[in-house]
């Protein structure tokens, strides 16, 4: 189990020299084998939340819990080796690594073309037309984001921690989108997202607004919430 207690996040305004709340007070639970969806305007510190529990970002204040020992401090990679594994909103590019070395480096052993295509046909790809192809700009944003999410399916890992893993996904369907998630519902996954599909998987949806955590709940319980609520966020995902 994933908890965080009072986490608060503060940077230093250059303009004025003020401190500038993005996160504070922030107080959640995330069960083993359950999906969460943290949905919300943008600037309202979903992705800042989910840079702080890969390590990318230290809390400056509260602590996060990971099956009871405090890993507030710990490193990226220290957390790695505990099982956490993160797809960002913008896909990192590897200039000179080709589709099969990144897959290979994220479950750290060899693959063979069985393996290869387990990886890839998860996220609608091919693994013939891929595996030689450098993950750099030659790729397009959303060839990049499944290779992105395959990768991640390759690490494996106890906490997935996905910032709008649907960003750039154009031919390839929600459906199968979602479909990866399913497969993924023994772990414990946070996924960052406004789209209404997505919601309709999640065990738990948790609402920012303006640097608060607003409420979180049950996906039946929330839906009648954010439905209740003047959210532009939530009316982009009805009509999404």
């Amino acid at each position: 189990m994933l908890e965080l207690k009072d986490i608060g996040y503060a940077v230093k305004d250059e303009r004025t020299g003020r401190k500038q709340d993005i996160l504070k007070g922030v107080d959640l639970c995330f069960k083993d084998g359950t999906i969460s969806v943290i949905t919300g305007p943008n600037g309202s510190g979903k992705s800042t939340l989910i840079k702080i529990l890969m390590g990318f970002e230290r809390p400056t204040s509260g602590k996060i819990l990971f099956d009871g020992e405090d890993i507030t401090g710990i490193s990226v990679t220290e957390r790695a080796r505990k099982g956490f594994t993160i797809a960002f909103q913008q896909p990192v590019r590897f200039k000179g690594i080709t589709v099969k070395k990144l897959l290979e480096l994220a479950c750290g052993k060899k693959l063979d073309t069985e393996g290869m295509c387990d990886c890839l046909s998860s996220v609608g790809l091919c693994a013939r037309n891929y595996i030689d192809r450098s993950v750099d700009g030659t790729l397009s944003g959303g060839e990049l984001k499944r290779i992105e999410l395959a990768t991640a399916i390759a690490k494996g890992g106890e906490v997935f921690l996905l910032d709008e893993p649907e960003a750039g996904i154009d031919l390839w369907s929600f459906e199968d989108l979602v479909k990866v998630f399913e497969k993924l519902r023994d772990k414990t996954v946070i996924i960052v997202s406004h789209q209404q599909r997505i919601l309709e998987i999640a065990d738990q949806v948790v609402l920012f607004e303006r640097d608060k955590l607003i409420c979180a709940g049950k996906r039946e319980e929330m839906f009648t919430k954010l439905t209740q609520r003047p959210n532009a966020c939530w009316r982009d995902i009805k009509e999404n």
